[in-house]
């Protein structure tokens, strides 16, 4: 069946670093585009970043812009979503998405809290 599994959250202090890993089964990962979505508590969830099925085209919400990175191994079926400078506000849970025409996958998420 199809699965979609994040790790790589966690607690971490505002300026550092995290790596999320989405890895995905049950399906030809090489021709979804995958996202990353976050939701945090009382809000929507929204789009952090997106990144086409061959990996050569690369979207980023304004707020993260310069801190973020999407990348993805097809070999490896997994997409992962590289997190530096982070701030308070950062903190959510954090979702991976697979979309190809109306067919959209979710993962259950992994936390980031960002705090002192």
């Amino acid at each position: 069946q199809v699965q979609l599994v994040e790790s790589g959250g966690g607690l971490v202090q505002p300026g550092g670093s995290l790596r999320l890993s989405c890895a995905a089964s049950g399906f030809t990962f090489s021709i979804y585009a995958m996202s990353w979505y976050r939701q945090a508590p009382g809000r929507e969830r929204e789009l952090v970043a997106a990144i086409t099925s061959a990996g050569g085209s690369t979207n980023y919400a304004d707020s993260v812009k310069g801190r973020f990175t999407i990348s993805r191994d097809n070999a490896k079926n997994t997409v992962y979503l590289r997190m530096n400078s982070l701030k308070p506000e950062d903190t959510a849970v954090y979702y991976c998405k697979a979309a190809l025409s109306t067919i959209n996958y979710w993962g259950q998420g992994t936390q980031v809290t960002v705090s002192s």
